[in-house]
């Protein structure tokens, strides 16, 4: 074999890794003043929930992630990015047909304490089969919101992974604690795969795998971009973004 077809071999094998795990130099929000620019485009105005993109579970079983693009929204079969940070709010609605936009009559940010102190594991709305009766579902809404920072992008994109996922991420975390790896220091990659209720319904289970381990160096970046992007936001002092279950 020559020389000049070894190299181009050699060169097609390093194409296909950058493409199938995207460098750490492609998260410009680690290589440049991205939190200034933040704040410089808002006016320093304060960052709520409402600004950012969001990613929703599919309805019908669906394994496509519909996900906002400046053009509309866009089709993508899996999700990759470092995962910054994460929170676990529930919501509780009176209504059993909440309309999107319906602010909650209850909340708490972290599915540990209300908005107005009281203990969530106390609360009969957070039982198994308090939603309707016909189901084991509770009438008080978990979930996780995961701030997924992407390659070629400085702001998080917001994924809300529904409770029927909810184990499966949390078990993620601690493969990763078991081998004394952050979150944020790993590409995580989010697939979906299409699952059947009890009660015969479709939906779709999140799944998660660590595609890519960052260098110290980036692993650094990110944590620290992370904590400052996070103390932003909690500056706000607003709500979570809470949608009805499909």
């Amino acid at each position: 074999m020559d020389a000049t077809n070894l190299k181009t071999r050699m060169n097609t094998k390093v194409q296909a890794l950058s493409e199938r795990e995207p460098g750490t130099s492609q998260y410009l929000a680690l290589t440049g003043n991205a939190l200034e620019l933040i704040q410089e485009n808002l006016k320093h105005q304060p960052l709520s929930f409402q600004l950012f993109d969001m990613v929703k579970s599919p309805s019908g079983g669906s394994t496509v992630f519909s996900v906002p693009g400046l053009s509309g929204e866009e089709a993508e079969k899996e999700l990759t990015g470092i995962i910054l940070d994460y929170t676990t709010p529930r919501a509780y609605w009176a209504t059993s047909d909440p309309v999107e936009g319906m602010p909650p009559t209850c909340l708490s940010k972290d599915s540990l304490v209300s908005q107005d102190g009281k203990a969530c594991a106390h609360c009969p709305f957070n039982d198994f089969g308090s939603k309707d009766g016909d189901s084991p579902a509770k009438a008080c809404k978990e979930s996780v919101l995961l701030f997924l920072l992407r390659p070629g992008s400085v702001f998080p994109l917001l994924v809300r992974v529904p409770v029927t996922s909810k184990k499966i991420f949390l078990k993620y975390t601690t493969r990763l604690i078991s081998r004394m790896t952050p979150l944020s220091s790993v590409v995580t990659k989010i697939t979906l795969e299409k699952a059947t209720s009890r009660e015969g319904k479709p939906y779709a289970l999140f799944h998660f795998d660590a595609v890519q381990i960052l260098d110290q160096e980036t692993a650094a970046k990110a944590r620290e971009f992370g904590k400052q992007f996070m103390e932003f936001v909690n500056a706000a002092d607003v709500e979570p973004v809470f949608t009805q279950a499909s």
